[in-house]
């Protein structure tokens, strides 16, 4: 077992070798570049394929393959552009010349390297109209990002934001979105469930916005779900998907300002459960305290 913690890129550990810094270091960067060249031309371009088919765009896929989850893609670009700003902040603490800030970065690095190559993955796969393979993907990634979300939920808020809770959230609801597209969800029977499927949006949130106080999730999750609600809105009037998702986006917003105005007035609120040891710098600094 010793022997399979020295080699686990997932395992916690109290200090890294400089080789293995600089290796993350460089992984992170490679691996975000490719994810984010990767997302910013396939928003753009279609794949160079013969196959009509196959000449679609993210939002072409989305428009084309229209389901009870398509999205906007101006509110859904502008989450990944934000996104990328955060995961920017988080390669910035790699390179950091504290100790702790890269201890912190450093022990969430394989989990976002994966998140890179799964979303680099699904991308390349999802414009290529196979939903399946992407569904894979997602459910792999979500496992991932669940994994580093459970086990490094005290992480300081800038690398939470852009390594877990961004993603994470993300992840989510794409499973909705690509699930949908996936099982060709455009009959009455099909919306039916969509109707009763989207609630599990909500009951998300708020978990996380229960039991750890993460405003981060109840505010990504919330503005993921306006972009549901706009997509359907404008796709099928006469619906109530869109009224579910607007009702879903409220309930979670007004949830995740009472939880990030009185931390924001100064009210100590943490991610930790209680009970929990407290024996790390990293633990000392919950999410929520960490500026």
């Amino acid at each position: 077992m010793a022997g399979f913690e020295a080699f686990n890129p997932f395992a916690k550990r109290e200090s890294y070798s400089a080789q293995s810094l600089w290796t993350y270091r460089a992984l992170s960067v490679i691996t975000w570049l490719l994810s984010v060249i990767a997302t910013g031309y396939y928003n753009c371009h279609s794949p160079h394929n013969d196959k009509a088919a196959y000449k679609h765009t993210i939002p072409g896929q989305n428009r084309h393959y229209a389901t009870p989850f398509s999205l906007n893609f101006l509110i859904v670009d502008l989450y990944w552009l934000a996104l990328f700003v955060f995961q920017i902040a988080y390669v910035w603490h790699l390179f950091s010349r504290d100790a702790a800030r890269v201890q912190a970065a450093t022990g969430v690095g394989s989990h976002f390297i994966l998140n890179n190559l799964l979303h680099f993955g699904f991308v390349m796969l999802f414009v290529r109209c196979y939903f399946i393979s992407a569904e894979v993907l997602l459910v792999i990634n979500f496992f991932n990002l669940s994994s580093l979300y459970f086990r490094h939920g005290t992480a300081p808020r800038l690398i939470h934001i852009g390594a877990t809770s961004g993603p994470l959230a993300w992840t989510f609801v794409a499973l909705y979105w690509n699930g949908a597209i996936m099982f060709g969800a455009h009959n009455l029977a099909a919306r039916i469930l969509a109707n009763v499927a989207i609630w599990g949006i909500l009951v998300y949130g708020l978990f996380f916005l229960v039991a750890y106080k993460d405003y981060t999730m109840g505010f990504a999750l919330s503005i993921l779900t306006a972009s549901l609600g706009v997509g359907q809105f404008f796709s099928k009037i006469i619906a109530f998907q869109w009224i579910f998702a607007f009702t879903i986006m409220a309930v979670l917003f007004l949830a995740t300002l009472g939880i990030a105005v009185p931390t924001a007035l100064g009210k100590e609120l943490s991610f930790r459960r209680e009970g929990a040891a407290v024996s790390t710098d990293q633990e000392r600094a919950p999410l929520l305290d960490d500026q």
